[in-house]
């Protein structure tokens, strides 16, 4: 049923909301003239290496407009209202990333170059139930924060590492979200944690799976991608263990 006066109660949800609506910005505030630090050879790598964030800003675009109608449905009007801020950040994410592409005159890999993105996104959108994408984005989400942050800490005054400070604020909150939203859901149904950790397995293979296949390129950019992988597993293990995940997986005893 409809609500035309719906209560707006949970308070965390809308501190993130308007720090959402506060913290706006647009491409046209980004130092764009920025030195680019970067070679023929190391832009194309980059372009490439980038290809899975790229996709992903705008996947997940689709996403939250595909979940917006079950938070409609559930009378949870607080996240409708902060995932309105979560897809203006995505549309300005791919916006700012495109013009960097056309910056550096590259293009992102295609899905045929690269099918284990295609791979990684299909298990994404397996399931079309909002806490299960929840889940996907905040694990999506810790690794893009890790990727934008190494290559912000490598190129240090870059164009790049400019555009991947202000997306990282972005990003904090997409991470702070997902983890309150989904610790109110797994106290209320503790029985989903197997088939998040069984989600959060598979993901992690498909991560080191690109991760493999862009190894060369990662290389030639001074990005040490079994490194990124590491961080980003012990970052989601920390997660899992804040949302009281870990506590479901049997002991090696068992």
């Amino acid at each position: 049923m409809i609500r035309v006066f719906p209560r707006v109660e949970d308070t965390k949800v809308m501190g993130l909301f308007r720090k959402g609506v506060e913290g706006q910005w647009s491409a046209a505030q980004l130092e764009w003239e920025r030195p680019v630090l970067l070679d023929a050879c190391e832009q194309r790598a980059l372009a490439h290496v980038l290809t899975p964030i790229y996709l992903g800003e705008q996947t997940a675009m689709l996403g939250a407009s595909s979940v917006i109608p079950q938070f409609f449905a559930a009378h949870q009007t607080e996240a409708q209202l902060y995932l309105a801020t979560f897809l203006l950040d995505e549309a300005r994410h791919f916006e700012i990333l495109t013009q960097f592409y056309h910056k550096i005159d590259q293009r992102p890999l295609e899905v045929r170059d690269l099918k284990e993105i295609f791979r990684y996104q299909a298990r994404l959108f397996k399931s079309r139930d909002k806490v299960e994408w929840l889940w996907g984005i905040l694990l999506s989400d810790v690794f893009s924060r890790h990727f934008y942050s190494i290559l912000a800490k490598l190129y240090p005054g870059s164009l790049f590492s400019h555009i991947a400070s202000r997306i990282l604020l972005d990003e904090a909150r997409h991470l702070a979200f997902a983890e309150l939203s989904l610790r109110t859901i797994l106290a209320e149904e503790p029985e989903r944690a197997p088939s998040f950790l069984t989600m959060r397995d598979e993901l992690l293979a498909l991560m080191k799976a690109m991760q493999r296949a862009l190894k060369e390129q990662a290389n030639t950019i001074g990005l040490d991608s079994a490194l990124l992988i590491s961080i980003v597993s012990d970052d989601i293990e920390k997660k899992a263990r804040r949302l009281r995940l870990i506590e479901a997986e049997p002991s090696i005893d068992e």
